[in-house]
């Protein structure tokens, strides 16, 4: 236990008497010093005994409420005042002993036999010995955990011996923040709390830590892991300040308790990647959905996903998907990742979390006997993902947009440009390429064009008519219409490179 006022009146040695600020006998104590001072304050850290014998100290009521505001202001627990023979003064000023007792400030008389190199002494040793106390605690817990971390009960007995060592509430989650095991009363509040920056924390790996007070409850978070993080240790603030090994200490075995669930959890993602690679062989449906199910998914479709891994990290990343995804359904070969999700799986906040800024590709939702052919489009997704730096998904656009967003954006505004310049000058509003995309996609047919614009049908044929003018080619032909189609089309392309939408605001219908 921290020294306290308490304390050190208990010690008989040093005849100490408490003469005001009777409130205070349970301040901490964590030094002695000694001023004679007017102004002692600024050179105080906080929680000292400041003693004094006031060699030049006013008795008067004004500059006694000074000196004890001062001390105050410093941070001082207790304010000690050396009397007697060859003192200043014979016992504490009056009016030094009310400012003492209106600040609630701790005033101990030092007797005139009792020299302060005496209660220095004291107050240092009190400290050595519960620091030594503190340092053989600490090493006794340590040797209680470790105990527990080889005893084969895994992470229950772990944080079992850390409640009953610390008295503090303790979760460990998984990457997804999932609970594992939890212990204390308040481990409910704890999770909720911690919960509130564990996505934030988890985008740092390792280096990611931080402390979070919610409704009064102040919660540390902690990366676990080696190499690669594997979860995270929430720990409830102690009540009274604890050396920072113990939580070192459980940090360490937790991280050696999860990297051995890691390694004993390879045969289940060796079984996973061979589920998924009979999977892409080709099965009928009632064999996909059987093998599915063998791993506790039950879905009507699936997607597949392929990441594109940094250099030297898609074992890892492989490893990380299988844990949090449904099934674990994941393999690697050199640099890429290859996975089946279900519906209910966010890929995208689940890349972000794993794999950011990584080339990816989503194939579509399709029938588990079609599984290889979901994983094709998400493999050929990926050198799109990479020229748009985010994560491209199958069915957010036309086929024909996705490859035309392989080529280089300076190639492809030349063609467009070459093909509807003549329509640009001529079409400040955009009411020509608009018609023209309305009309195109609704395979040339006036009336339903003119419904889709709210125009008269007249007023559709006026406007391809003017564009026939304006750019020489003749409508009636399909490759004029193919290639103006294109035109459009490499236009939306660029646009969703450059900002992430599909269709090009000059060539989206506009009302009228």
């Amino acid at each position: 236990m921290p020294l306290t006022v308490a304390d050190l009146l208990a010690l008989r040695d040093l005849r100490l008497t408490l003469i005001a600020g009777e409130g205070g006998r349970d301040r901490v104590i964590e030094a002695a010093h000694v001023s004679e001072l007017a102004r002692p304050g600024e050179w105080l850290h906080g929680g000292e005994l400041l003693m004094t014998a006031g060699v030049v100290l006013p008795t008067d009521r004004r500059s006694c409420r000074g000196f004890v505001g001062d001390v105050v202001e410093g941070g001082a627990a207790a304010l000690a005042f050396g009397v007697g023979h060859g003192q200043p003064h014979r016992e504490p000023p009056r009016e030094l002993v009310a400012a003492a007792e209106a600040a609630g400030l701790p005033l101990l008389v030092v007797p005139d036999e009792v020299p302060f190199i005496a209660v220095t002494k004291a107050v240092f040793a009190a400290l050595a010995a519960e620091d030594r106390r503190a340092l053989e605690h600490t090493v006794d817990v340590q040797r209680r955990l470790t105990v527990a971390a080889t005893s084969g009960g895994g992470l229950n007995a772990i944080l079992k011996v850390w409640l009953h060592a610390t008295g503090r509430a303790a979760v460990v989650t998984d990457l997804l923040g999932r609970e594992l095991v939890a212990v204390g009363e308040s481990a409910p509040a704890l999770l909720a709390a911690g919960r509130t920056v564990l996505d934030e924390v988890g985008g740092r790996g390792l280096l990611g830590s931080a402390s979070v007070a919610v409704n009064g409850l102040t919660v540390a978070v902690r990366p676990i892991g080696a190499r690669r993080l594997r979860g995270h240790v929430l720990l409830a603030r102690p009540p009274q300040p604890q050396p920072g090994t113990l939580d070192a200490a459980l940090v360490s075995l937790l991280t050696l308790e999860l990297e051995r669930r890691h390694l004993a959890d390879e045969p289940r993602r060796r079984a996973g990647a061979e589920a998924l690679a009979r999977l892409l062989d080709g099965l009928p449906d009632d064999k996909a959905e059987s093998l599915l199910d063998t791993f506790r998914l039950a879905s009507p479709s699936v997607r597949g996903l392929a990441v594109v891994a940094g250099v030297g990290e898609a074992d890892d990343l492989a490893a990380d998907l299988a844990l949090v995804l449904p099934g674990g359904l994941v393999r690697w070969s050199e640099d890429t990742v290859e996975a089946l999700v279900v519906d209910e799986v966010d890929v995208i906040a689940l890349l972000d979390r794993f794999a950011p800024q990584r080339p990816a590709g989503v194939g579509a939702a399709l029938r588990p006997g079609s599984a290889a052919v979901s994983l094709r489009q998400a493999r050929a997704l990926l050198a799109t993902s990479a020229r748009l730096g985010r994560p491209a998904e199958a069915g957010e656009h036309s086929p024909s947009r996705l490859l035309l967003t392989l080529g280089p954006p300076e190639l492809l505004a030349s063609f467009a440009d070459t093909v509807l310049a003549p329509v640009d000058a001529a079409d400040q509003r955009g009411q020509l390429l608009a018609t023209l995309r309305a009309w195109l996609d609704a395979n040339s047919a006036w009336d339903v064009t003119a419904q889709r614009l709210g125009v008269h049908r007249h007023t559709v044929r006026n406007r391809i008519d003017r564009i026939e003018q304006l750019t020489g080619r003749t409508l009636t032909t399909a490759s004029a219409r193919y290639e103006l189609w294109l035109a459009l089309e490499a236009r939306d392309a660029l646009a969703y490179v450059e900002t992430g939408r599909v269709g090009a605001p000059d060539s989206s219908p506009r009302p009228h």
